[in-house]
């Protein structure tokens, strides 16, 4: 019998479960005050399982804005949606992104049930209830906090995703556990290299079901990103970059992997890093371990131009009006939060560290 993992996660506005499995259920049973709400994506492999009515959302980046939110808000109301209504979502982080800000504005705020389908989603995005989406070309400048009542996780959704969609939720994975400490970095290091390249589901459970337990316990400690919590953020301001950069040719679990190979280099060049670091050492291989498999990797980074990538990074909405926040690496190899003050001097060293990814896709 397949092992099905639970767990809770507290909040502000109470605690929600967590299921963890590997089993693909049966036709999802539609309730009354259900509205359920799919990625197209999903209606095309998975139509089988799925309700009779349902609201098709396309998940792309694109989409990720407003406007698009506007739409599904009408779909609610001309669903007969009610306050008593809960929205059932079925996708990946953007999908999750767009149903969580619909499901907090409908009606001031309606309840709302997830099933991630993309690893991505699984490992770190499904729960610590953030949402954001676009706004123009500046990437997830609007948002706010709205967990979902419940999540369910089924693995054998994987099945059918690209290699490279597993290996950008391993990149989040990695970036978790080893924010959390040295001794859970070693425990996703054993789980992941059990993987073939041909994963299995029960496998991939083990570690959502790790990443996830880590997760938790900077969710429950800062749970609106105000200390601890801001840690996991290891990447994303280097990656949101190299995404909106290369017009999100560069996907986001893999901008995130780019992004904390980045972060080392700025840390070694700010002299944050002085010593090796065999914590450190053994993170920068697993992610080059990782980005050696994207295909057309070395083609889509000669099309991020330093200048433009740099523009994106200072605008960041983490930063303040004269000092730019980031994750950096400590002497120890560990996590640190720094508050650089915004100079030309600042800005050449985020331009070399772009320039050294140009130099580094011809070592991965």
């Amino acid at each position: 019998m397949l092992e099905t993992y639970d767990l809770r996660v507290s909040t502000s506005r109470g605690s929600y479960r967590v299921t963890i499995g590997s089993a693909m259920s049966t036709r999802m049973a539609p309730a009354e005050r259900m509205i359920w709400i799919v990625d197209e994506n999903i209606i095309r492999l998975y139509k089988h399982l799925l309700p009779n009515n349902f609201i098709p959302i396309r998940a792309v980046e694109s989409e990720k804005n407003l406007y698009t939110v506007t739409a599904i808000l009408e779909r609610l109301r001309e669903y007969n949606g009610t306050r008593e209504t809960y929205i059932v979502a079925i996708g990946g982080g953007i999908t999750q992104d767009l149903v969580a800000f619909a499901a907090s504005s409908y009606m001031r705020g309606i309840r709302w049930i997830f099933y991630p389908t993309t690893m991505l989603s699984m490992v770190d995005s499904c729960i610590g209830g953030k949402s954001s989406i676009n706004v123009g070309r500046y990437k997830n400048l609007a948002g706010n906090f709205y967990p979902p009542d419940q999540v369910i996780i089924n693995t054998q959704f994987c099945e059918t995703l690209s290699r490279i969609q597993i290996i950008e939720g391993l990149c989040e994975a990695a970036k978790i556990c080893y924010a959390h400490s040295d001794n859970t970095f070693q425990q996703y290091l054993t789980l992941s290299s059990r993987l073939p390249s041909t994963h299995s589901a029960e496998q991939l459970a083990e570690i959502v079901t790790l990443s996830l337990n880590t997760k938790r316990f900077f969710i429950e400690e800062d749970e609106f990103d105000q200390g601890s919590r801001r840690l996991l953020n290891l990447g994303h301001t280097f990656g949101h970059a190299i995404e909106s950069a290369t017009n999100h040719v560069i996907s986001h679990g893999v901008a995130v992997g780019l992004g904390i190979l980045s972060a080392q280099y700025f840390s070694i060049q700010s002299g944050f890093v002085t010593d090796k670091c065999s914590n450190l050492e053994r993170l920068n291989e697993h992610i080059k371990f990782l980005l050696k498999e994207v295909p057309k990797l070395d083609e889509n980074l000669a099309k991020l131009f330093p200048e433009e990538a740099l523009k994106f990074l200072l605008s960041d909405k983490k930063h303040s009006a004269h000092k730019l926040i980031l994750i950096v690496f400590d002497g120890q190899g560990r996590l640190q939060q720094v508050a650089l003050p915004r100079s030309d001097e600042l800005n050449s060293k985020f331009l070399a560290t772009f320039k050294f990814l140009g130099r580094l896709s011809y070592e991965i």
